[in-house]
């Protein structure tokens, strides 16, 4: 039932039309998932399959979002020195064809955020369009709409979210809205007794008007990615979480279900010490959710109805210290303290929810029909030169690793989190993976990509299609997940916006 309804959604957006755009940071039905074709592999560095490449003024780490040949994206107005904190953004629109600017729009802000984060910057939420307006979000506390000509349609002073991941719902922008302020760029720990009314929670904006339409009754965490989710009796639907760092005021820690027409609670349940720093699919009307060493499904009636343990005997395919891999079926993962080990990015598609390990260099699927928990070591770094043999880094603390130099195209430094320098896996706001076809993209900060063939029967190394990069290690560094639209996977990072095709006449796998 599961995979027959995936099919018949991906056969409606191909016939709509929707499939041949992306408008939104997780895709035409904000799940991150599309049918179609792209490449495997491709190299920045080698010119390898790049059909385009261009420059950018300055930093931005939005999701680049695509509409009627325009490119959708967020950086930040020209900052002429190097810093730590800034709040102005420029909302800008490019043709898909070349990636020249068509127009920018800058949108100033109150309350400036850290640049560059490993979690979010003011430019972090993706716009969201409907192929006629334009919703662009700055996290630093302003929401401006446009049309296609640049003209502005609407502004609103709101806080977005910094990993706001906003949405489309029957004509309204649905978004993480925040009350409380950052405080020289960060969020401290000052607000966990925080009242209700300074709660964070979701709230639908009318495209058309700005003006909001509903709010949730339920609290939000900042670090929880809610996306659009549909039941078996067509209703939309939004799970959130509650819990995480920076003693969050939103209770009780736990998950809820909402109602995406109207924002109210459907059911809630409480866990204690919930992380709630994950993307939280819905498969056969039950919610999925990490939870310390388990894997939850919740149903309806806001009850766990089946568990499975991620941390204990599990199978892990890693590679020994002489090269060759080895495989474990009774892996003990170690869970660790404090923290979630899956920590975001997590995505579900058909039979997996794939998701990153928290400690190690490895990526993680549970596979919903049979409970079967397996991971797979990825190398930490690709490190690509022209002309030179590819290198691969493995270790998270091989000394190898070359860190980003978080500059921009002037040559200054752009950053207020010195995590922003360190690789993918461990404490950080990791990019959201894409599946395009039967190939899933992971991304990391410092630019390397995996492709996934995501339904390999087993979880092994030949089910990594490709390797690749977004650019030389050390300049490069991305925050953003890959869009895709006719047969193009579209990348931002730091310094550039890149477009990827396969190569005429060359197979994409």
């Amino acid at each position: 039932m599961r995979m027959l309804l995936q099919m018949l959604i991906g056969a409606g957006l191909a016939a709509s039309g929707f499939a041949q755009g992306w408008p939104q940071g997780g895709g035409p039905a904000g799940d991150y998932v599309v049918p179609g074709v792209a490449a495997a592999e491709w190299s920045v560095v080698q010119n390898r399959n790049i059909v385009w490449t261009q420059p950018l003024p300055e930093t931005g780490q939005s999701t680049v979002v695509i509409s009627g040949g325009r490119l959708f994206y967020t950086r930040y107005a020209r900052l002429g020195a190097p810093a730590e904190i800034a709040s102005d953004i420029v909302a800008c629109c490019a043709d898909s064809e070349t990636g020249q600017v068509l127009w920018e729009q800058t949108i100033r802000a109150e309350h400036p955020l850290r640049l560059s984060g490993c979690f979010s910057d003011s430019t972090s939420p993706p716009a969201v369009t409907d192929g006629q307006r334009v919703c662009f979000f700055n996290a630093s506390g302003t929401a401006a709409c446009f049309d296609f000509s640049g003209r502005q349609l609407w502004l609103r002073q709101t806080m977005a979210v910094g990993r706001s991941q906003p949405f489309l719902v029957d004509g309204r922008v649905v978004y993480t809205r925040q009350i409380y302020p950052p405080v020289q760029g960060n969020f401290g720990h000052e607000y966990k007794d925080a009242p209700h009314d300074q709660w964070t929670q979701l709230e639908a904006l009318d495209l058309q008007t700005g003006k909001p339409a509903w709010s949730s009754e339920c609290g939000v965490n900042m670090g929880a990615i809610p996306v659009p989710q549909r039941l078996s009796d067509g209703r939309q639907v939004i799970v959130v979480g509650r819990g995480g760092g920076h003693s969050p005021p939103e209770r009780p820690e736990g998950v809820s279900m909402v109602d995406a027409a109207n924002g109210q609670t459907i059911w809630t349940l409480p866990l204690d010490n919930f992380m709630s720093t994950q993307t939280y699919p819905v498969v056969d009307d039950c919610a999925l959710v990490f939870h310390g060493p388990e894997h939850l499904w919740v149903d309806l009636s806001g009850q766990v109805v089946r568990r499975v343990n991620f941390c204990r005997d599990v199978a892990v395919r890693r590679q020994g210290s002489d090269g060759a891999w080895d495989a474990v079926e009774t892996f003990a993962y170690p869970q660790g303290k404090g923290r979630a080990i899956t920590q975001q990015s997590n995505l579900q598609v058909g039979d997996y929810h794939y998701f990153r390990a928290y400690k190690h260099p490895y990526l993680g699927r549970v596979q919903l029909t049979t409970g079967r928990v397996e991971y797979l070591q990825l190398p930490v770094q690709l490190i690509r030169q022209p002309d030179q043999a590819d290198g691969y880094v493995w270790d998270l603390q091989d000394d190898a690793f070359i860190a980003a130099d978080m500059t921009n195209n002037d040559g200054h430094v752009v950053m207020g989190d010195k995590r922003s320098r360190t690789h993918t896996w461990g404490h950080h706001a990791s990019p959201i993976m894409t599946v395009v076809g039967d190939h899933l993209y992971l991304p990391t900060l410092s630019g390397t990509v995996y492709c996934i063939r995501w339904n390999a029967p087993q979880l092994r190394e030949d089910a990594v299609l490709g390797i690749s990069d977004l650019g030389p290690a050390g300049p490069t560094w991305t925050r953003a997940s890959l869009s895709y639209s006719a047969g193009r996977l579209y990348a931002h990072t730091i310094r550039q916006l890149i477009c990827i095709e396969a190569a005429a006449g060359v197979r994409a796998e």
